[in-house]
């Protein structure tokens, strides 16, 4: 029989993740969806209206708009420590794009992309798209990269390092020694770094984020609004790198995108350069329900290092699939641990990015089990 599909994609599965919700019908209660709960706030919403009514629909410049590239270099200049002019900065259809075209940019046929393991699931899926070969490094026990673990890793295939601070499923943060010597290791070989940085300002306990950028040009650095001002659905990210590498990626992005969405980036600018307090606002709420969640986990004598970042909590089960289905036939969703690489296995990311409420339901459910 004739093979209908190109063989890039025999190994990729469906995401575990969009499974998981795709499935949901009835009163569930999902903690396996990395969404923001909150309503976009108010003057995001208003931008993007005017945006409408204004008849601003059409399409825009490939890279995006020049006064959201503005905003956008301004905020890496005064929150990430590193300078990049709005030439070097493209406006992508979400991080997923920006992720895409930036693996496609540099990764050929047989080249090696060093990741997290466990990962978020995106980064394997879209190496293996470009041709490339992911391989997962171990973390240490409390989540943070190992240097040890990369070193042994590195071979003359390797071509790039994805970082991802905060991290997704873990909720961990890098320390900015740790950056620094991920950075000092992948200039020593000559790797590109790709920091997936969309969790930045979701962040606890007084820890710093720190991007690899502002310890090196060879970083193609990633980020979005989604996570930050609950714009999930505008599906706008942007990426920042040297012209040297967002010359190609813009190749890349013309083709299958040509621009991110007009009204999006509109109101992507109201939310960058607009008041703040907003998402200070949803850390707080978020905090609260990480600390809820810590509490009522601990109280279930489940392992798991304390996230410092995003909305996910990883703890170790005995065996994930039964977990999961146990808690599925009490109408709770949660993605288990093997949906993000081979050293997620028997653990589950557990999201509390929903309402309090519904995350004290869950966990009074939970413990029932």
């Amino acid at each position: 029989m004739v093979n209908k599909f190109a063989h890039r994609i025999a190994d990729i599965e469906i995401s575990g993740i969009r499974k998981a919700f795709e499935a949901l019908s009835g009163d569930f209660i999902n903690l396996g969806l990395g969404e923001p709960d909150f309503d976009t706030p108010e003057h995001i919403k208003t931008a993007a209206v005017q945006a409408l009514n204004s008849g601003f629909t059409g399409y825009t410049f490939n890279k995006g708009i020049e006064e959201l590239r503005d905003a956008i270099s301004n905020k890496f200049l005064s929150d990430n420590n590193f300078s990049v002019s709005p030439e070097e900065i493209i406006v992508t259809s979400g991080a997923s794009e920006a992720l895409h075209i930036a693996i496609l940019s540099i990764v050929e046929k047989g080249d090696e992309v060093l990741m997290p393991n466990p990962c978020f699931v995106s980064f394997s899926a879209l190496t293996k798209l470009a041709e490339g070969k992911p391989v997962g490094v171990p973390l240490n026990e409390d989540f943070t990269m190992s240097i040890e673990a990369l070193k042994e890793k590195i071979t003359t295939k390797t071509k790039g390092l994805i970082v991802n601070s905060p991290a997704n499923p873990t909720g961990t943060v890098e320390s900015e020694a740790s950056i620094k010597a991920l950075v000092d290791l992948a200039s020593d070989h000559h790797i590109t770094i790709i920091s997936d940085e969309v969790y930045e300002y979701i962040i606890y306990d007084g820890v710093k984020h720190i991007s690899p950028a502002s310890f090196s040009d060879e970083v193609i650095t990633i980020n979005a609004v989604s996570k930050t001002y609950a714009m999930t659905g505008f599906r706008l990210g942007y990426l920042a790198a040297p012209d040297e590498y967002t010359e190609q990626m813009l190749k890349i992005h013309q083709y299958i995108q040509a621009c991110a969405p007009s009204i999006s980036q509109k109101a992507a600018l109201a939310a960058i350069t607009g008041p703040q307090e907003c998402v200070s606002e949803m850390r707080n709420e978020f905090k609260r329900r990480r600390d809820f969640a810590v509490d009522a986990l601990r109280d279930m004598d489940m392992q798991f290092p304390v996230p410092k970042g995003a909305f996910y909590i990883f703890p170790r089960v005995d065996d994930e699939n039964e977990f999961v289905e146990q808690l599925r036939l009490k109408k709770i969703i949660v993605t288990p641990g093997s949906a993000f690489g081979s050293r997620g296995k028997d653990h589950v990311r557990i999201s509390y990015a929903t309402s309090f409420e519904d995350l004290s339901r869950a966990f009074e459910l939970m413990k029932d089990m």
